[in-house]
Formats: structure tokens, sequence, C-alpha cells
């Protein structure tokens, strides 16, 4: 666990929700905190107008944030994750749905994975609809059934997240590339991008140009 927490260090990763907070700083702080039990969420929400990089990457790439919802799972201790989706994203849903099952089915999701002592439950939740549930916090709010409001910080869902216990929130895209840098190493994302924005991003070309589409790019690249 303290390795796999050293490389998202070391790569520079930031989360890719917005908020560009340092990924190994948050996975730290949820591996070090004391509780009966921990969660993993993969934030899925995406509210903003003319955005689709996470519904692309839920379709066409589930097994990738699957991956790296495992390997973040192994590092903060965490048993319990989910996906909490859009619900205006059914194929997405739907494939997230299918791949979860299909790895229980081989053995990569559920109790004693492999044989390695590490277990790990995933569900899917279909979010409500509400751009601001897209707040960690909300978020959270939402998942236990309550109204989808923001609440003060400290403390952080680090500490007491998702029904008070340590939670670590991440977005759907950060955690597609994780499995990446475990594979080819910190050293090779960190070099991609800027001194402090490390690896790539994922962009949606929306609006009145000649081809829309995503695009995957350098952090730091100019229009």
């Amino acid at each position: 666990a303290e390795q796999i927490t050293e490389a998202i260090q070391q790569s520079g990763l930031r989360g890719r929700g917005g908020a560009g907070f340092p990924a190994g700083i948050k996975w730290k702080a949820v591996h070090e905190a004391e509780g009966e039990r921990k969660y993993i969420i993969c934030n899925g929400d995406e509210g903003d107008p003319g955005a689709f990089m996470d519904r692309m990457i839920l379709e066409s790439y589930p097994y990738r944030v699957i991956e790296g919802m495992l390997i973040a799972s192994l590092a903060v201790g965490a048993e319990h994750g989910l996906f909490y989706i859009r619900a205006e994203y059914p194929l997405a849903v739907t494939r997230i749905e299918e791949a979860i099952q299909k790895c229980e089915d081989a053995g990569y999701l559920g109790d004693n994975i492999l044989g390695t002592g590490h277990s790990l439950h995933l569900r899917v939740m279909k979010a409500a609809g509400a751009f601001v549930c897209g707040e960690e916090t909300a978020l959270m709010a939402s998942v236990e059934g309550r109204r989808g409001s923001p609440s003060h910080r400290p403390p952080f869902p680090a500490e007491s997240g998702l029904y008070g216990y340590p939670t670590l929130i991440n977005n759907t895209e950060t955690l597609s590339l994780v499995p990446w840098i475990i594979r080819h190493g910190a050293e090779a994302f960190a070099a991609m991008g800027t001194e402090k924005s490390k690896g790539t991003k994922v962009f949606s070309l929306a609006g009145k140009i000649r081809n829309g589409g995503l695009i995957e790019v350098p952090m730091g690249i100019t229009i």
C-alpha cells in the first residue's frame, strides 16, 4: 500500500475533476485514517455543459477505471466502493455494471481477490441529476439518501466521509490514469505536462469548431 501511494505522489497526478488536488496526498490521508471500514467512490457525475470526458471513459474503458479503483482500494485499505454515475448516461451505467459482473465472475472483484487476502465490492448508483452533487460532500449526502447539499469541511472525507467512515473520492479520469502510472512508472507520467501539473488531460471539443470530439493532450498545451 505504501509503495502504491508513494508512486502516485511521485507521479504528480492531480485530480482531474476540476479542483486539481494532488491525488497522492488524498490517498495517503485515507490510508493513514483510522476506521472500521473505508470506502472508495468514483465520481462520474459529470454535469458541466458540453463535457463528456467521463462518459466516454466509462462507456469505452470500464475495465481501466475498475483497475484504477482496485489499485486505489489496495492503497487505502478500502473494501467497499461505488460508481456514482449520471442517470443521463444509461450506456455508461450498463457498461460499468456488466464489467463489474464479469470481474466478479473472473475473481478480480469480491472476497479474497485472487487469493491475495484483499477484498473489494463495487456497485453503481445513478445520480439524481443535480449539478451540485458533483461536489464530494454533496455526493456523499446523496448516496446516504439525504438532500445533496455541500457541507462544511473539516472534517474532510478522508477522515469522516460516507456513513462517517474514511472515504476516498476521485474523478473517473483520475482513476483511469492510475493503471498506466503503476504499469509504466511514476517518472514516465511526470515526464509529461508542466512543472506543477503532470501527465495528460482529456478535453471535450464542442461548439462551433471544425473537428469536435475528445482529445488527450499533455497538461499545459495552449489553444
